[in-house]
């Protein structure tokens, strides 16, 4: 547990803890001493606006029905959200899900409960996925740790000398925007340079763009049908010495270990997880990314900090919703 959270748990009171996805909207029980209980999960199918906030409400109204999840038995609700969070006023950007470019997520959640002194925290899910890290994952014991998410877009979550960074409009960790190749072309204008070449969208657009390209129609994967493409069949082609999966994943590697040695350089953490969809079949190429960074970074810096996978087995940003709820009752304990 890191050192800015010291409580000693001796309770029998719940966390709510909800991951809001792209796609799916998932939540649990937890405990204080951090044990997840009655998982459940409910796909967004299109749903937008106050639909998809209909969805969050409908699940944590699931949650408070179990045992153990009623009103009077919770410590506190954690939101992770995909976006940004605008902490004074608890409204959120969510690109992914239509009508949420303010949507007012606390606003929603507060009006829906009968007790209204319940405290809901609502954070970015990059810093949740960090959170999750530090409390039950590779970051544990940390005071400098940065997580890179890798899935559909790339965002990082950042804690240095134990303190979470947010920025001044808590866009901080909008890492799929570094600037990794010259000359700026205006195909870096939706997501950015480094999410453009290296997410999972990336890595499945630029394969696209290179099998059309291909017009002898050779390798594994000019067999596939381009619209059902996804990233395993990319790592899966990789693997098998697919010319242009090698070209993609390899100029992916070269980005990842570009990026992060930036980081390393910069902020000088002792770890560096790597999580998300694509770190699933990625994780092996972790040394060779290390290997790639050895190059930028700054020399002393980068053999202080370790590179390593997620620790959470995919439910960092459960993990950390609630785990921010822990800390802000230890904070409210030590005033």
């Amino acid at each position: 547990m890191p050192v800015f959270l010291k409580l000693i748990v001796m309770s029998d009171k719940k966390i709510i803890s909800v991951d809001i996805g792209g796609t799916k909207i998932s939540g649990a029980l937890f405990s204080l001493n951090g044990k997840m209980s009655n998982y459940s999960k409910v796909l967004l199918d299109g749903r937008s606006g106050n639909e998809a906030g209909k969805l969050v409400t409908d699940l944590l109204d699931n949650l408070i029905s179990v045992p153990g999840g009623n009103l009077l038995e919770l410590s506190g609700i954690g939101i992770s959200v995909p976006g940004i969070v605008y902490s004074e006023e608890g409204s959120v950007w969510v690109p992914n899900i239509k009508g949420w470019n303010n949507y007012p997520l606390l606003k929603t959640i507060k009006e829906h409960l009968e007790n209204k002194e319940i405290p809901v925290i609502i954070e970015s899910d990059r810093t949740c996925y960090l959170c999750g890290e530090l409390w039950q994952g590779a970051a544990k014991g940390s005071r400098s740790a940065v997580y890179i998410g890798v899935g559909t877009g790339i965002g990082a979550g950042i804690m240095i000398d134990n303190k979470l960074l947010h920025g001044v409009g808590d866009i901080a960790g909008s890492a799929g925007w570094m600037a990794l190749q010259i000359p700026y072309s205006d195909k870096y204008d939706r997501c950015g340079c480094f999410e453009y070449y290296a997410s999972g969208r990336g890595l499945r657009e630029r394969t696209i763009d290179f099998i059309k390209q291909n017009t002898k129609r050779q390798g594994v994967l000019t067999d596939k049908v381009i619209e059902d493409l996804t990233t395993k069949d990319i790592f899966d082609a990789y693997d098998k010495g697919d010319r242009i999966a090698a070209k993609v994943i390899n100029n992916a590697i070269q980005m990842w270990g570009m990026a992060s040695a930036n980081i390393v350089s910069l902020l000088n953490p002792e770890k560096i997880i790597w999580g998300g969809g694509v770190f699933g079949p990625a994780v092996k190429l972790i040394p060779d990314i290390y290997k790639e960074s050895c190059k930028w970074a700054q020399p002393i810096s980068i053999k202080q900090v370790e590179y390593l996978p997620s620790g959470c087995s995919g439910e960092a940003g459960l993990i950390g919703a609630a785990y921010l709820v822990l800390k802000q009752i230890s904070d409210a304990k030590q005033i």
